[in-house]
């Protein structure tokens, strides 16, 4: 169903995918967009190691929701800072690419406790977070990406 990565000597492991969902901050979400267009946006996520779902928080309307309604299939791209060998001057950069469905809790204190766990990849400001939580949280939605197809490589931009 998925296709196979072409130049496989430049895939990395599933447990390096893991680490860069669970590392970066955010990446692109990319949805069936309005009248066939693809429509992509950048999204904050938090990857939960017990579920081996990405979560992510919004709003509860707009152009996402109503095309995430529509139809549940989605690709995620996430990639990392890079890092240059000594002496080059192209970056290597690792990125994942993800597919899979997206369904909406309804469970408010999962909500919050999810959007606790991802406000913690931006801040240790507790009372802030907190305050956020008590001030958004009851027009928060989330929505968990379950991966269906995971795939991962290490580029060099030269």
């Amino acid at each position: 169903m998925f296709r196979e990565l072409v130049r496989k000597k430049q895939q990395i492991s599933q447990e390096e995918c893991i680490q860069i969902l669970k590392n970066e901050k955010r990446g692109v979400l990319s949805v069936h967009g309005d009248d066939d267009y693809p429509y992509g946006m950048p999204l904050n996520h938090y990857y939960c190691e017990e579920d081996g779902k990405l979560y992510f928080h919004s709003g509860m309307t707009g152009h996402k929701i109503d095309s995430l309604r529509q139809n549940s299939k989605v690709s995620y791209c996430v990639y990392d800072e890079g890092y240059r060998k000594e002496g080059e001057w192209a970056l290597n950069i690792r990125s994942v690419i993800l597919f899979g469905r997206i369904e909406f809790l309804e469970d408010r204190e999962k909500i919050y406790e999810i959007s606790r766990k991802l406000s913690y990849k931006f801040t240790d400001d507790t009372a802030y977070i907190e305050r956020e939580i008590e001030h958004s949280g009851p027009r928060t939605l989330m929505f968990a990406l379950t991966i269906e197809h995971m795939t991962g490589k290490l580029v060099n931009e030269a």
